[in-house]
């Protein structure tokens, strides 16, 4: 295996998603995307088989040099399940002035049929929060042509929109074919992994008096404490912590952990972003990208005395389902069910 690489442009280019990951395109990877990409050439805009001479020489010659510059044209990534190559794409005609880039991606031909739409979901979770956050960028396309119907929903469920269709746009094989070109802009709220640097800010969070009042554990946490939580939830692959930022800043976290048939969410706001009809938006947002990405209904546990969580968890979808004890006092279980 060879030794990981780093983009110039990217100083933390890993970003993961339960068992899946994105990190710069690898090496080894060349040959599988290689035939990949020669077994799907009816919805690409390659026009003849690559051999592997081509693939070596594209590598070496333009992947390669990708790593060292400041503003490369595009950034590619191998996409990994649990380690194991499922597919590869990135952002490709970047526009570093105007902050835009097309979407390409590219999965294991063998997973087609059987985890289309689940690949291409979790592909672009990951790949957002490179564009947006760790770029900057403004805006992500894609370019399709007319043949994979089973694409567009996936991209409107993931907040794409249909922005151009093109009329025998493109000619391939001597067949014209129409484009059409879904966008996604930077988000009003946007969803980011919690990392390592996080720590204190989420400390902060969870010790903020009304954050500990409405716990079913009041006690303040102390930071030793904390930090091993911490740490123990970015290493395990159930458990998903979100940071919601809004204009650029940290306003919430939002933590979902799985267990078994459903996941138990929880939520800490930044003090700042309370009572500005944040909090309902926030988890909306982020339940339905989670049941989108995951198929788990999320359960939520509150206290019956906090009304405000009560009526934002009312305002996301949730539904008040039964009363449960949970460490020892009275709670309301408020369940968010699967999408239609």
């Amino acid at each position: 295996m060879t030794a990981k690489r780093k983009y110039k442009a990217l100083s933390n280019p890993r970003v993961t998603f339960g068992e899946y990951e994105i990190v710069p395109i690898r090496d080894e990877d060349k040959f599988d995307i290689m035939r990949w990409r020669n077994e799907q050439m009816y919805h690409l805009r390659q026009k003849e088989p690559l051999t592997e001479a081509q693939q070596e020489a594209y590598f070496k010659n333009v992947v390669d040099k990708l790593f060292e510059q400041e503003k490369p044209d595009q950034l590619l990534f191998s996409f990994l399940k649990n380690g194991r190559l499922i597919g590869y794409g990135g952002l490709v005609h970047i526009d570093w002035d105007n902050k835009t880039a097309e979407v390409s991606f590219l999965m294991d031909t063998t997973l087609e049929k059987t985890e289309f739409e689940r690949n291409w979901r979790i592909f672009l979770h990951l790949l957002e929060q490179i564009a947006f956050k760790k770029l900057g960028l403004k805006k992500i396309y894609t370019y399709a042509f007319d043949l994979r119907q089973r694409l567009y929903p996936v991209l409107e469920k993931a907040g794409f929109r249909q922005e151009k269709f093109l009329p025998a746009a493109y000619e391939k094989n001597g067949r014209k074919l129409d484009v059409y070109i879904h966008a996604k802009t930077f988000p009003d709220i946007l969803f980011r992994n919690a990392e390592p640097e996080d720590v204190g800010l989420l400390y902060e969070w969870a010790n903020e008096e009304t954050a500990r009042k409405n716990s079913f554990h009041p006690e303040k946490i102390p930071y030793d404490t904390h930090v091993q939580w911490f740490e123990k939830k970015l290493k395990n692959p159930q458990a998903h912590l979100w940071i919601a930022e809004i204009d650029g800043k940290p306003a919430a976290l939002v933590r979902f952990d799985e267990n078994n048939d459903h996941a138990v969410i929880g939520i800490n706001m930044d003090k700042n972003f309370r009572g500005k009809g944040y909090g309902g938006k926030i988890l909306r947002q982020a339940t339905d990208r989670f049941i989108r990405l995951r198929e788990l209904p999320v359960y939520a546990y509150i206290k019956p005395e906090n009304i405000p969580s009560v009526k934002a968890f009312e305002k996301a979808g949730f539904v008040f389902t039964e009363k449960v004890p949970v460490n020892g006092r009275e709670s309301l279980l408020y369940i968010k069910n699967l999408n239609p």
